[in-house]
């Protein structure tokens, strides 16, 4: 969450004509993240309380791509998963336009982040994920991921050259890996996935979780590929292990409210190399190029992840 794109009071006081959620008291840009503008807002409402609210300004989705997110937030919600839902206007619409760009008015959940992860923390993100796969395998509608397979195959190649031969070999080797687990006739679960859920993604509240944030990465993938994501960032150690009792606990979690498929428990290995190579692959992109502006985080991170994870075979329990 950042601020790329300046938002005025009589901005907002202009979009909130639409809504019947109360007047502007003030309002705030939150500062940190990569992708999109984001304000805390507080208003008024007619009985005299102060509520929150979160604005965000998309700054890479395009308005013809978010209906897609305005329905699956609040399908995901309507079933009771912790995520942020669009408030719709008077005449019934979410998605508005400010400064040419789509933007969503959303309820500002409590919580906080979390910055030291214990095993009950894996275990309630564990339990979270999997209400929002079940809820999401009957979603209605389909996307395919923005960086995803074909994306990686594409970028991988295109950025070899910057790398050493080892690196190089490594990342096309897990490419093709990849690729080789996608042709097995194991018919792996698939539905809509969360795709980023990174630990700071996510909101405690009284070490109780409390939400589930950003969900623009989300499209139709395998369940197990997000679930490997997770694992990646919140069982991680500094050195790149993963932490054995943070990662059963978050498996066993989700097992309990979405039992694994057998075939499931062959694809694992894989999926967690897949998952530590293509955030390594999305850093290394702009870490490599003088000319990107994005925020720099080290690719090296998931690198030592992908070496456990090929040096220590994952098994789910």
């Amino acid at each position: 969450m950042a601020v790329y794109t300046d938002v005025s009071r009589a901005d907002l006081e202009a979009l909130l004509t639409n809504f019947e959620l109360g007047s502007l008291v003030d309002f705030k840009g939150i500062e940190g993240g990569i992708e999109n503008t984001n304000y805390f807002v507080t208003l008024i409402d007619s009985k005299g309380d102060h509520q929150e609210y979160v604005l965000t300004l998309f700054e890479e989705l395009n308005k013809e791509e978010m209906p897609y997110f305005v329905e699956l937030t609040t399908w995901l919600a309507e079933r009771g998963c912790p995520v942020p839902f669009p408030y719709k206007d008077h005449n019934g619409i979410a998605l508005k336009m400010m400064h040419s760009r789509p933007a969503l008015l959303q309820p500002r959940l409590a919580g906080s982040h979390i910055e030291t992860l214990t095993a009950s923390h894996c275990a309630q993100i564990g339990n979270a994920l999997a209400q929002f796969h079940q809820a999401g395998r009957d979603f209605y509608l389909q996307r395919q991921a923005h960086r995803g397979v074909f994306w990686w195959r594409r970028e991988s190649q295109q950025i070899a050259r910057k790398l050493s031969e080892e690196d190089a070999a490594l990342l096309r080797t897990e490419v093709e890996l990849f690729d080789q687990l996608r042709e097995q006739s194991w018919n792996l679960p698939q539905g809509a996935i969360h795709g980023d859920l990174f630990f700071d993604n996510a909101l405690f509240d009284n070490d109780k979780l409390s939400a589930v944030l950003d969900i623009y990465n989300a499209c139709t993938g395998y369940l197990l590929f997000d679930l490997a994501i997770v694992a990646n960032d919140w069982c991680v150690n500094p050195d790149g292990s993963i932490d054995p009792q943070r990662e059963q606990a978050l498996l066993t979690a989700y097992n309990e409210v979405r039992p694994f498929e057998e075939n499931e428990y062959h694809a694992w290995p894989q999926l967690v190399r897949t998952a530590a190579m293509r955030f390594w692959l999305s850093r290394l992109i702009p870490a490599l190029d003088p000319n990107s502006t994005q925020k720099i985080k080290d690719p090296e991170e998931f690198r030592r992840i992908l070496t456990f994870r090929i040096q220590n075979p994952a098994k789910l329990p």
